[in-house]
């Protein structure tokens, strides 16, 4: 068998880095990816990202990724069509690859491109094939199958990582149950998010000046229903302007 198993013959393995866990709210931080031609590591692709906003102290724990890293990085506007090139047609793999799709194509989107795709997730396979006691999040579940994971929670290492974990699970259980390692397509339906009117944003401003907020995020880059959504919360937790 094939370092990758037949089925993932030709992939690109992709991790994200983010500012958070909801893909309506929080921005892509790293993209990292590895793309396979014919069972073969071909190019490889890895961008920090200048997400627009103060990065959460939990997220620069656990990634090392500092305001400092990505101020002059680029927005994901810039670097989206160029990681989209990079993909092509191809099938991603990820583990837990729909928490990147999700973030990945509320992007593509936004920018007007289409991004339909099948998937490989190690993350089912783990829970398929792994003992139910067994922690199987990436370190873990590499740790479990003896795969080396270089720098966990930077995206390029963990790309890697679950491909190799992908390579390493289907050597072990492919010719009895190929059909697990066959990819599966990704379902998320999202809608563009058009730009924030300039009534919104003149609304959000005399909120934030009234109740004297500092907002995390720069509100240029926001979108229609997500400072709609801050508007909200603001208004919740503060009250309107007497």
């Amino acid at each position: 068998m094939e370092k990758w198993g037949t089925a993932a013959r030709d992939v690109v393995a992709l991790d994200l880095e983010t500012t958070g866990l909801d893909s309506k709210t929080e921005r892509i931080l790293e993209i990292g990816a590895v793309r396979i031609r014919d069972g073969r590591e071909e190019a490889s692709f890895s961008r920090l990202i200048n997400p627009g906003r103060e990065i959460p102290d939990a997220v620069r724990e656990l990634t090392g990724i500092t305001g400092e890293m990505t101020a002059a990085c680029p927005p994901v506007e810039e670097v989206l069509p160029e990681f989209l090139e990079f993909c092509g047609e191809l099938p991603i793999l990820g583990h837990n690859v729909l928490f990147d799709y999700r973030f990945l194509k509320r992007a593509a989107v936004n920018q007007g491109f289409s991004f339909e795709r099948k998937g490989f997730d190690t993350l089912a396979l783990c829970r398929k094939f792994m003992p139910e006691e067994e922690k199987k999040n990436l370190a873990a579940a590499c740790r479990y199958y003896g795969v080396e994971t270089g720098t966990s929670h930077r995206a390029l290492d963990d790309a890697r990582a679950a491909l190799d974990l992908y390579g390493r699970l289907a050597a072990l259980y492919g010719e009895e149950k190929p059909e697990a390692f066959a990819p599966s397509p990704l379902i998320y339906k999202v809608k563009k998010d058009p730009p924030a009117s300039k009534r919104q944003k003149e609304v959000l401003r005399d909120l934030l000046k009234y109740h004297k907020i500092t907002l995390s995020a720069q509100m240029d880059g926001l979108g229609r229903s997500e400072i709609a959504r801050i508007t909200d919360r603001i208004i919740s937790k503060y009250g309107r302007i007497l």
